[in-house]
């Protein structure tokens, strides 16, 4: 039997869950890790930040990759793949002596290489799935349940690591939901045909409301210069709004540094920040379908006034901003999407993907640079600039709304 396009989307939320909590457990624990196989600080900086990059700049390539080859399935799959083998492989390394560091670094890189690797894809899978005015929903449900994964995932390892005293049997465990997301893809292969079938590109542009334009080649078409206007207005506003958001790597050390939360209490903030993320991709997907890209315009707010509650002194308002900062950070990783489906031709989506998170990857390492350096000693001027750089973004966006009518 057939699935459904629904069916298909929460299928694929529900593999995103799985691969969430190997790949966020991993995440939340990979430097200490680093560190008790004898990895400097230095080290895990290195590995952890090149990783990062890796995972958002590499789009660049695989992106057109998928446009141009047709197998945003394929990619999907090796992408899931990755993920699913290399963080288990990780509960090997203490077994392997002064070879451990490097083993472990290698497999780090690699999961992230996976995740580059099946992004663009699959957002242009879920968008071919969600044509016919649902995208925002799509992505929205897709989103909360790979958010249900982001909060489990590291929930699971601190409580192995806390029954065993170490950590590399929580990597073992996380086979487990690495092997069900691999078997639920071999699923969606059976039972969701529109996913493995590459379509007539005139067809998927026709229904999705754009002109058709043939996949293009060369190094402009990989930086999607020959994408429309709107969408590169778009990327540049999604950049200064997550720029101005900065990580939860931040804000968690200011708490921790004047003695707000305790070390030990830090993944139970994060997990409050994952669970609003959820809620606001539901939320703000649906309202995406009924009012468009208008819903948008209250991102760069959100996170303008970030800056006063998560530095602020007392627990009250630093929950607050944490909550308001994970449904930020759940809008610009879902129903930003939505909008780019709306603006870039189907047949260049996994390319429109690929260029969107590399501009909003290095938002977000300007972003995290200049927060890094500011909070300690500056925070009044952290937030004066963050402040700043969301009226651009709201400018940019009300840009491209005024394009759009």
């Amino acid at each position: 039997m057939t699935w459904s396009p629904w069916r298909t989307v929460v299928a694929f939320g529900f593999v995103s869950l799985l691969a969430d909590m190997v790949y966020e457990g991993m995440r939340s624990v990979a430097g200490p890790y680093l560190g008790t196989l004898g990895a400097s600080a230095l080290v895990v900086g290195l590995v952890t930040g090149a990783g990062e990059a890796m995972a958002l700049l590499l789009r660049l390539g695989t992106g057109p990759w998928a446009d141009r080859s047709g197998r945003h399935w394929r990619l999907t799959v090796v992408g899931y793949g990755l993920t699913a083998v290399c963080v288990p492989l990780l509960a090997v390394a203490p077994a392997l002596g002064t070879a451990g560091v490097a083993v472990a670094a290698a497999l780090i890189l690699a999961e992230r290489a996976g995740k580059a690797i099946r992004s663009p894809a699959k957002s242009a899978l879920l968008a071919r799935v969600a044509v016919g005015g649902s995208m925002g929903r799509a992505f929205g449900v897709h989103k909360a349940l790979d958010q249900v994964g982001a909060f489990a995932g590291p929930l699971v390892v601190a409580g192995i690591a806390a029954l065993t005293g170490t950590l590399w049997p929580g990597f073992a465990v996380l086979a487990i939901p690495g092997a069900l997301s691999l078997l639920l893809l071999a699923q969606l292969a059976r039972r969701a045909p529109q996913l493995t079938v590459v379509p007539d590109d005139l067809a998927v542009a026709e229904a999705s409301g754009q002109p058709d334009r043939p996949v293009r080649r060369g190094l402009g078409a990989a930086l999607g210069l020959d994408l429309p206007a709107r969408f590169h207005v778009f990327s540049a506003a999604a950049a200064l709004a997550t720029a101005g958001l900065m990580t939860f790597g931040i804000i968690s050390f200011r708490f921790v540094e004047i003695g707000l939360v305790p070390l030990a209490a830090a993944p139970v903030v994060y997990a409050l920040a994952m669970a609003t993320a959820a809620v606001a991709a539901l939320g703000t997907g649906a309202l995406f379908d009924r009012w468009g890209p208008r819903v948008l315009l209250a991102v760069p707010v959100l996170v303008a006034v970030l800056p006063p509650l998560v530095f602020a002194d007392h627990l009250g308002p630093v929950l607050a901003g944490v909550a308001l900062w994970g449904v930020a950070t759940g809008i610009l990783d879902s129903t930003v999407k939505a909008q780019v489906a709306a603006v870039v031709p189907g047949p260049r989506r996994a390319t429109g993907y690929g260029v969107f998170a590399a501009v909003q990857g290095l938002g977000a390492i300007v972003g995290g640079a200049v927060a890094g350096a500011l909070v300690t000693h500056h925070a009044t001027l952290l937030g004066v600039l963050v402040a700043v750089a969301q009226v651009a973004a709201l400018g940019l966006l009300v840009g491209v709304l005024r394009t759009r009518r």
